[in-house]
């Protein structure tokens, strides 16, 4: 039996608080995380607001639930768009578009696409999200959101995302997300970055195909 144990396999999952005042757990949200892990497991911190935790096959449903009940956030790990990384809405919930911010998560986070696609927001143009180096950024900005695309956080090209769409409403920002997403899946190529599909595929031709 305990061979057992030892071979099942692990599935990595991605956590987070969810979408809140900053990235932050509290004490019953860690120790219900630490509960799943053995002694010798490590908690993988990644740059963008989330855990990693491997858990058994067998135990993801259960965890997930358990994960649920204390307003923890779950995502898969691969090529998936992830959490959207967010500002720490310092002005206020209202103010700085939380529930514009929950919303777009709800509908963009955990699709699968060709490679891992990083969305931020932020709340106003002190950009804390870092919206203008994600693949797709959002920035609140007096009472419109500005959509930036293409930016790349890392390497030798890393470079600013393009202003794609200013001034909209949290509507036309859920669709044209929502949109460009689908463009990405259905003509990138596999683990095709979102920056070098734009490159290739071209603005014009997202842009006609939105309209």
């Amino acid at each position: 039996m305990g061979m057992d144990q030892k071979e099942e396999k692990k599935v990595k999952l991605a956590v987070n608080g969810g979408i809140s005042f900053g990235a932050k757990l509290n004490a019953k949200q860690l120790v219900v995380i630490a509960e799943y892990m053995n002694d010798g497991d490590e908690l993988e911190l990644t740059t963008f607001q989330q855990l990693y935790i491997d858990v058994l096959e067998s135990e993801v449903e259960l965890v997930k639930e358990k994960f649920k009940e204390v307003g923890l956030s779950c995502y898969p790990v691969g090529n998936y768009v992830k959490s959207l990384r967010t500002c720490n809405f310092c002005k206020g919930a209202e103010e700085e578009g939380m529930p514009v911010a929950i919303e777009l998560n709800k509908r963009i986070a955990g699709k699968q696409v060709p490679f891992t696609l990083r969305p931020a927001y932020t709340g106003c143009p002190v950009g804390c999200g870092e919206p203008l180096v994600n693949d797709i950024g959002v920035m609140k900005v007096r009472d419109g959101y500005d959509l930036y695309i293409g930016g790349k956080a890392k390497g030798k090209d890393a470079k600013t995302g393009t202003l794609f769409m200013e001034q909209l409403t949290p509507e036309q920002l859920y669709e044209v997300v929502e949109k460009i997403i689908n463009i990405y899946t259905e003509q990138g190529k596999k683990r095709e970055q979102f920056s070098k599909f734009i490159t290739r595929f071209g603005l014009e031709n997202i842009k006609q195909l939105i309209a």
